[in-house]
């Protein structure tokens, strides 16, 4: 890779990083939302530094003595055999991330990267506030879980709720709703399932809002419960915004 080669690469990035982050809402497939600034001025270092190089590869020529090699004691000149303005040729391979970020964005997680994961463990909470008398009532996948396994009042008892997430297929039939929590960016990605009973399988990566009641299996308020929901009915969603947390939905903008 020539030098010319390895500033436009750096342009490249630069230019894809902040239409990223600054024209589209692509980023939030691989970052969270609060990593937008640093994604910016990743972006506009990139430009500076390439555009820098390209000033400087323009500036004076460089001396005899650099293009030519060290003389040597008896006056005569050598170089070491080798051009250290180039890189390995698979370097070449880094313009395909670049050029995605500007025309072709890698996809989001979903379905796929879901059924290879566990579900999230649910942490130890103490006490839980009384539930408010909305039916059905809206709750994250993890509020849910963490109700049916831990509550000692039974609150979600006989509940109907609504959660939304997408549909992840479960081998040998079935279905779980999904959500993928992103506590940095998409590497540290952890996932939340609830399985559904009372309903074919949607197409996998379908986001839904499913209303329903817990399933009864396992003793409710212990470990043993499951984190399971008898569906009474569901309808198709967009996206949300804010797909890869486990909050309530936004709605895209």
């Amino acid at each position: 890779m020539k030098r010319a080669a390895q500033v436009l690469l750096l342009v490249l990035t630069g230019l894809g990083l902040l239409h990223t982050a600054l024209f589209t809402d692509l980023y939030l497939r691989y970052v969270k939302e609060g990593l937008r600034p640093l994604l910016i001025i990743s972006g506009v270092l990139l430009l500076l530094l390439g555009l820098a190089h390209a000033m400087l590869d323009r500036g004076p020529a460089k001396t005899e003595d650099h293009d030519h090699g060290h003389a040597d004691a008896d006056g005569h000149g050598h170089d070491h055999g080798h051009d250290h303005s180039t890189a390995p040729r698979i370097a070449w391979l880094l313009f395909l991330p670049a050029l995605s970020l500007l025309f072709y964005a890698p996809p989001a997680l979903g379905a796929y990267t879901a059924s290879h994961a566990g579900s999230e463990t649910v942490k130890k909470q103490k006490g839980f506030a009384a539930l408010p008398a909305t039916s059905p009532l809206p709750m994250t996948l993890t509020d849910f879980t963490t109700r049916v396994q831990q509550d000692k009042e039974l609150a979600i008892k006989g509940r109907s709720v609504e959660m939304t997430g997408f549909a992840t297929p479960v081998r040998g039939g079935g279905w779980d709703l999904t959500r993928i929590i992103f506590t940095c960016c998409a590497a540290d990605a952890q996932t939340v399932k609830v399985r559904m009973y009372g309903t074919p399988a949607p197409p996998a990566n379908t986001w839904l809002a499913v209303t329903g009641t817990w399933h009864t299996q396992g003793s409710l308020g212990t470990r043993t419960a499951a984190a399971a929901l008898d569906v009474h009915a569901t309808r198709n969603i967009a996206q949300p915004v804010n797909a890869f947390t486990d909050d309530l939905p936004l709605t895209p903008s």
